[in-house]
């Protein structure tokens, strides 16, 4: 399998970029990997290996730029030509760190939409107490959405879960402000009805507050609000590990303290960080188009380069093709 990388993509780019890719070279010995940029700064960073391809490109598109006017005009660009890759059937799979407006506006136009498929949704896995993590979507591709659009949500997100996360049987849960039926807007109450009838594990509402504890494999909500759940969580694990860290450094006791619990402290670092289970995935698209974090290190690289390699194995898209076919004829 081919897969494209956005080798100019994000805040540590390319050196974190190139490294995560030599990782991943090394360990899977089945993916060959495309890597599009500037040559001569990549190749800075290169392991060589007959398994790589550097196509050079003379842009780069920046978080500062606009997002669907960056991707029509910087056509030698990283990102731009990498989509064009997936599009044409030369690689695979492609990921990226840099603009994410930019990002799914090209994967959008360029990549193109499963046939049926009427708003692709962005989605990630958050960490959980248990480790096992929650698939949840959409996280921002779409700030207002129909009870039709989070009902294909949930059909993916299932999918994804079952094929690529190993669940049997996942459990699908709607996002609300609680868990009774008949609480929520009118959006929340349709989908409700609608998540009922469909051919899923639906365990019904499921409340902010019980996400982390492993309420659910898969959570449902609009774009809008998944955004806020999302940067919610992140600034939460942020602030509490920044706490943690001010508690250990106020005095030589908490200093001492710390030294013990060095590498627990390391640990529980990694389970709040959700770069861990790979990048934020569009789905709903013609090809696995994964969005890496903007911070991400070298290890966040390789582990989205990992999940793409994962969705391209288990042929993720052709069975959600299937699976919306299915869906609309039932509805027909």
């Amino acid at each position: 399998m081919k897969i494209a990388i956005d080798g100019m993509g994000g805040d540590h780019a390319p050196k974190a970029i190139v490294e995560g890719v030599n990782e991943a070279l090394k360990d899977f010995q089945d993916i060959e990997i495309q890597l599009y940029g500037k040559k001569q700064e990549l190749e800075k960073y290169i392991v060589q290996n007959e398994r790589l391809e550097v196509i050079h490109c003379e842009d780069v598109i920046t978080g500062e730029d606009e997002p669907v006017r960056s991707v029509r005009r910087k056509k030698d660009s990283s990102m731009t030509r990498m989509l064009e890759a997936v599009h044409e059937g030369r690689a695979d799979a492609c990921v990226s760190a840099g603009n994410t407006g930019a990002y799914m506006s090209g994967g959008l136009f360029k990549v193109g939409r499963i046939e049926g498929v009427l708003r692709p949704a962005l989605a990630t896995t958050l960490p959980t107490i248990d480790g096992k993590g929650f698939l949840m979507l959409d996280l921002g591709a779409n700030a207002e959405a129909k009870p039709e659009n989070l009902v294909q949500y949930a059909i993916m997100g299932n999918i994804y879960a079952q094929k690529v996360r190993g669940i049997e049987k996942p459990r699908v849960g709607l996002l609300n402000i609680g868990t009774e039926e008949h609480k929520g807007n009118e959006l929340t109450k349709a989908v409700y009805e609608k998540l009922q009838q469909a051919d899923l594990h639906f365990i019904g509402n499921v409340e902010a507050r019980d996400l982390l504890e492993g309420v659910a494999d898969v959570v449902v909500t609009d774009g809008f609000t998944g955004n806020m759940v999302l940067k919610s969580i992140e600034g939460t694990a942020g602030a509490l590990m920044k706490m943690l860290k001010e508690v250990f450094m106020s005095s030589a006791k908490g200093k001492l303290a710390a030294l013990f619990v060095k590498s627990e402290l390391s640990q529980l670092k990694n389970k709040l960080d959700y770069s861990e289970h790979g990048g934020a995935l569009l789905l709903g698209l013609q090809a696995p188009v994964i969005k890496a974090h903007g911070s991400s290190d070298s290890r966040a690289i390789y582990n989205t380069i990992r999940q793409a390699a994962a969705m391209v194995e288990k042929d993720i898209v052709n069975i959600m093709k299937n699976a919306i076919q299915e869906s609309q004829k039932e509805q027909e």
